[in-house]
């Protein structure tokens, strides 16, 4: 299982993900890439440190031609969002930076899977599946993996359960026009709205989840968390992580990842996420799951939102 993984951009998030991956089992080599060279230096040193806790690991402090033969390159370079500031405000500079990366790494891993995580994520997955020459099925957007973990941990905080009993997702863009197709639900295979009905049969005493309020929570706290501190980066990097590994394993995996649209729900020619077969050889496709026309129209807008910032950028 173990795979030669590539991170672009040793920020809060690229640093975090490469101190993750180095306490699992996923990578047997990573190489850190980053403009500022006496950083990437010193978080290498920081986290080779610490891995004689585990079985034998390369980490390297490299170039682009280090990059070489990776399995996985994960980009996530970019400026980071500041209090109050939307991704979408990001956009340009963003693009900018992917825009200068992507024939340099592209030259010397071509027959990687590409992680973008790059906010705004669905843009910059768009942009590099334009720009890299690459086969749409190598690059996936890390999309609303988080936000579907930040659903469940709400959930299963309501709910009272285990978040791996908590079968419920985000889809669309990662960001503000996000949202959760509440008919696909389930908690132990038992659609949402019915949970809290059977349950009370076993006197477990369960109020219903407020829709509103869950979509909410899902959207903005990750801005509470940089109001907080300043940065997210442990969530975000535990999910990217949990990406690697179905990457990396031999069977394929569901993930609410960012990837092109080719028709699925009416849509063309934007990034977003819905429910995808991920594995080994990258994006399998979309899994058409039936939405309710009222969730289509959701997802159909958050799609023409991405569109029209799409349509305000330079490729």
């Amino acid at each position: 299982m173990s795979k030669k993984i590539t991170i672009i951009g040793a920020g809060s998030v690229g640093s975090t993900i490469a101190y993750t991956l180095s306490q699992q089992d996923i990578a047997s080599e990573i190489v850190l890439i980053d403009i500022n060279k006496q950083k990437v230096e010193g978080e290498v040193m920081d986290i080779e440190q610490g891995t004689c806790f585990r079985n034998p690991i390369k980490i390297t402090a490299g170039e682009y031609v280090d990059a070489a033969d990776s399995d996985i390159v994960i980009i996530t370079s970019g400026i980071a969002r500041k209090p109050g500031q939307t991704r979408i405000e990001l956009t340009q500079t963003n693009v900018n930076i992917l825009k200068s990366i992507t024939p340099e790494i592209v030259k010397y891993a071509p027959n990687a899977l590409y992680i973008i995580v790059s906010n705004p994520v669905d843009v910059m997955t768009y942009v590099f599946t334009k720009i890299s020459g690459l086969s749409e099925n190598q690059v996936i957007g890390s999309g609303t993996i988080l936000d579907t973990a930040r659903l469940r941990y709400g959930l299963s905080e309501h709910y009272s359960i285990a978040q791996k009993n908590i079968h419920a997702y985000v889809f669309g863009e990662h960001g503000d026009t996000s949202f959760i197709p509440w008919s696909i639900a389930n908690v132990c295979g038992v659609p949402a709205d019915e949970y809290v009905e059977l349950v009370k049969n076993i006197d477990k005493d369960v109020k219903k989840v407020d829709k509103e309020a869950m979509i909410t929570y899902v959207r903005k706290s990750g801005g509470q968390v940089i109001a907080n501190k300043g940065a997210t980066f442990y969530a975000v990097s535990a999910s990217v992580c949990a990406l690697c590994g179905i990457l990396a394993a031999s069977d394929e995996s569901m993930a609410t990842v960012s990837s092109m649209m080719h028709g699925e729900y009416g849509i063309e020619d934007v990034c977003v996420s819905t429910l995808t077969l991920v594995g080994p050889k990258g994006i399998q496709g979309k899994v058409p799951v039936r939405l309710t026309e009222e969730e289509i129209a959701k997802l159909k807008a958050s799609a023409d939102a991405l569109k029209e910032v799409i349509a305000r950028i330079e490729l």
